[in-house]
């Protein structure tokens, strides 16, 4: 059952992520009314927000685009720091509301931040210790417990996956509202910035439940099926 389930996400997100470039293939020919690059859009809500301190920075690859709070950068891939579009529009304005939820002290961007370094050091090695623990509980009394930190080091990259999901759909809803608000694109181009936002949204959905699926398979190894 849990390779079925395992299946079915992989499948979806591989729907997601070609779905979600398609539709930035579409929306990036939309070029924006204001003709604003997306450079210039996070200029500009930083402005209307007060914001200062932050720098813009162009950054290689393709859906790299993120926001650092430790060096106060909205950084944006090239197509996006550039282009002047209305998937670039969403893309930036979306990295830009993660650094007005910075400057506002948005609640669960503080704790997502507070449980990167530990997710760093959880993500590598929680595998390797609940599988070394589900071998030593063949031989030793104390497997269990190697195991069962394990699960929890696991556990705390799926917390994190959980947390960020408030996160992007925060940082959409304030790029959205400002785009519309300040009347910075059409109403065809807020369209297509929703759909393209929509659809990067997912990606961390599918992440999510992904997680919890391989969360919930360890548990069951740890603390049902080995024990029998």
């Amino acid at each position: 059952m849990y390779y079925l389930i395992i299946i079915a996400i992989s499948l979806m997100s591989m729907w997601v992520s070609n779905t979600l470039k398609r539709k930035f293939k579409i929306y990036s020919r939309k070029q924006l009314r204001n003709g604003m690059s997306g450079k210039e859009i996070v200029e500009q809500m930083l402005s209307d927000h007060g914001i200062r301190g932050v720098k813009v920075i162009s950054v290689r690859g393709s859906l790299t685009d993120h926001y650092d709070p430790q060096s106060k950068t909205v950084n944006l891939s090239e197509s996006v720091y550039n282009q002047r579009n209305a998937a670039a529009a969403a893309v930036a304005a979306h990295e830009c509301g993660h650094a007005v939820q910075h400057a506002q002290g948005y609640e669960w961007l503080q704790i997502r931040s507070s449980l990167v370094p530990m997710v760093g050091v959880a993500s590598r090695l929680s595998i390797f210790v609940i599988i070394g623990g589900l071998v030593l509980m063949q031989i030793v009394p104390h497997g269990l417990t190697i195991a069962a930190i394990g699960v929890g080091l696991f556990g705390l990259g799926t917390l994190f996956s959980l947390i960020t999901l408030p996160v992007e759909y925060d940082a959409s809803n304030r790029a959205l509202d400002w785009l519309q608000r300040k009347n910075m694109v059409s109403g065809e181009e807020l369209a297509g910035a929703q759909d393209a936002l929509k659809w990067a949204a997912r990606t961390y959905v599918v992440a999510a439940i992904g997680s919890l699926a391989t969360l919930a398979y360890f548990a069951f190894q740890v603390f049902g099926g080995r024990r029998s």
